[in-house]
């Protein structure tokens, strides 16, 4: 150990439950770069442990290894074990030689114009993000996972070599615009994809195992994200789905290729039954509003009438108030229902009277006493509100309000 670290500062050793970095005289660790994650694993001595949770460069040969000793103690100048998390390692190396392979596979599908903007990799997944002016379509992803799985299990052996920038522009190797490059650099022939990299791979295409996209979508103008996963991260997902589809296929009592059909089916009965729901509260609320007439009280020459509406959605709140106002003739009135804790009112005005009720005052003023707002035009105007407990008291508060109005 050449040097210590906590919190920015160099120490002489780091005891049990501290954090800090870890500084080697050499390291198998790989430190985060070209978009690959930096490595984890272990430091050990036979003071202490020290768990690395990430590596990273602090210099161009200098590799921090950031992490907690968890046993014992490092002191400077003792030496280490460094024992990297070859699981995390391996998964991480599937994703990377996939993100060549997908990138390949892009520029081959979309056209020419694809080039990186970005990535990372790590054990779970790769993340590339790619110029493209528009989504990519089902189809043309499925032909992108065709061809790398294709080169997959081609099982090619992996190629890299360290030569000069000169050699490797020869060789045809796809560089990225307006990234600085040394004197010296390593080419990474893999499959058809020959590119520029330092990050660690695979030994041939057939060790990716399986390459599953499992997002597409946009990050910025004319900048598109596409994720996928390899190898055991991609079998463990299609495990995942198959047991879901599983679920439906169970759950429908279909075959495989019926679910989409009894699918559809499912949602045109719903559709119908939601509008038929929708006729019937509709109806419920309009035999509630004739019962509700003969409950209209007389204020200063108008009928005034303020109730609930149980079951009723804002459709049919609407539907009863124009019913009502008619069979009243000169009236203000306000309905409300409540689902889900939740207020809904409407208040309506007939036209002889909005010079001096108007609706969205109205409603506003029971609104607020349920915690809500609400306002609209002087004849129709609807509100919410999160009081239900106070509703009855709003309501009851309505008469009042609208003759003083009427003076």
């Amino acid at each position: 150990m050449l040097a210590l670290y906590k919190d920015g500062v160099a120490v002489n050793e780091l005891v049990e439950g501290e954090m800090g970095v870890v500084v080697l005289d050499e390291t198998p660790f790989y430190a985060e770069s070209g978009g690959q994650v930096g490595d984890r694993g272990e430091l050990r001595s036979v003071h202490g442990i020290f768990t690395v949770e990430d590596t990273q460069k602090i210099q161009a040969t200098v590799f921090g290894h950031h992490g907690v000793v968890t046993t014992g103690k490092l002191t400077v100048g003792n030496g280490v074990t460094a024992k990297v998390d070859t699981l995390a390692r391996a998964r991480t190396q599937r994703h990377h030689s996939a993100t060549h392979l997908m990138h390949k596979a892009l520029r081959e599908v979309l056209g020419e114009h694809v080039q990186q903007k970005g990535s990372q990799v790590d054990p779970d997944k790769t993340r590339f993000d790619f110029a493209h002016t528009q989504p990519v379509t089902a189809a043309e992803i499925a032909r992108i996972e065709r061809i790398v799985n294709d080169e997959i299990l081609a099982n090619v052996a992996t190629d890299a070599r360290v030569m000069d920038i000169e050699s490797a522009q020869k060789t045809g190797a796809m560089m990225l615009f307006g990234e600085k490059y040394g004197d010296e650099v390593r080419v990474l022939s893999i499959g058809s994809s020959k590119e520029l990299c330092g990050g660690t791979h695979v030994a041939r295409t057939g060790d990716i195992g399986l390459f599953k996209v499992t997002l597409e979508g946009g990050v910025a103008a004319g900048v598109r994200r596409i994720e996928a996963v390899c190898g055991d991260v991609a079998v463990a997902l299609v495990q995942d789905q198959q047991l879901l589809l599983d679920g439906v296929i169970g759950a429908l009592k279909a075959q495989p290729q019926e679910v989409l059909a009894r699918v559809a089916q499912v949602m045109d009965n719903v559709k119908a039954l939601e509008k038929e729901l929708a006729r019937l509260k509709s109806k419920l609320a309009a035999s509630q509003g004739d019962d509700l007439v003969s409950q209209a009280a007389e204020v200063g020459g108008a009928k005034v009438l303020a109730a609930m509406l149980e079951g009723a959605d804002v459709t049919a709140l609407r539907e009863t108030l124009d019913k009502l106002k008619d069979k009243l003739k000169s009236a203000a009135v306000v309905l409300a229902s409540v689902a889900d804790g939740k207020v809904s009112l409407i208040a309506g005005v007939t036209s002889d009277l909005t010079g001096k009720v108007k609706a969205g005052e109205l409603v506003n003023f029971v609104a607020q006493q349920v915690g809500g707002k609400g306002g609209g035009r002087p004849d129709m105007a609807q509100a919410g509100g999160t009081d239900a407990a106070a509703l009855p008291a709003a309501l009851a508060s309505v008469a009042g309000w609208v003759g003083g109005k009427l003076g």
